[in-house]
């Protein structure tokens, strides 16, 4: 007999609410260990939102959810020093999580993101597309247990070789017992998503 996939993530009855209007209706859904679930609904549905509630940064207005992955959030913004170089700010990033990667495991993630020949250059000198993969790196950063990634436009400014160098980072974290919960406004190749539809309220919920 198989044993059940372990679940990564939990809501029950979960919504939530911004300037005082609840964005959807209630959720009630689980992600298992080893998945990638795309979150798709239109501009203000509330996508943004709950992957910030979900990161516990911020409130739910109604029900709760239960992570049961350490949880690693990236946001749209690239949270970047600019007077940091590219080596730099993987290293900072790594600190900040509590992690101390050894040399060849920074080396390993900055390849893994085409970052080798740009390592000792300060983050303002980059383009936006560089400074994403720049940010995203850490995902390819070693990890004491698997986690649940929070990833919100993980996708955004990047060109064919960066999406690639994603969907390939994102597929080896869940074959390790990972999940990812992402938004985008692409259709991903390459990546097998379960879809999870946010369906706005109208005019939203008192």
């Amino acid at each position: 007999m198989l044993e059940p996939t372990p679940v990564a993530l939990v809501l029950r009855g979960l919504r939530c609410q911004r300037g005082g209007r609840v964005l959807f209706p209630a959720q009630d859904r689980s992600l298992t260990t080893g998945s990638a679930v795309w979150l798709r609904g239109t501009n203000g549905s509330g996508k943004t939102t709950l992957l910030r509630v979900l990161a516990g940064l911020g409130q739910a207005a109604q029900g709760t959810f239960e992570c049961r992955l350490p949880r690693l959030y990236l946001g749209h913004a690239n949270g970047l020093k600019e007077d940091l170089t590219v080596g730099e700010s993987l290293r900072w990033a790594s600190a900040l999580a509590g992690l101390t990667p050894a040399p060849a495991a920074i080396e390993g993630a900055l390849s893994a993101f085409g970052l080798r020949r740009l390592q000792h250059r300060p983050v303002r000198t980059l383009s936006q597309g560089q400074r994403r993969r720049t940010a995203l790196a850490r995902l390819a950063l070693p990890s004491p247990r698997p986690a649940l990634w929070l990833l919100d436009e993980p996708f955004d400014a990047l060109d064919t070789e960066g999406v690639a160098a994603l969907v390939t980072c994102m597929r080896e974290h869940c074959a390790q017992g990972g999940a990812v919960l992402y938004t985008s406004h692409l259709v991903v190749p390459n990546l097998p998503s379960a879809p999870w539809d946010l369906q706005a309220l109208a005019g939203g919920a008192p």
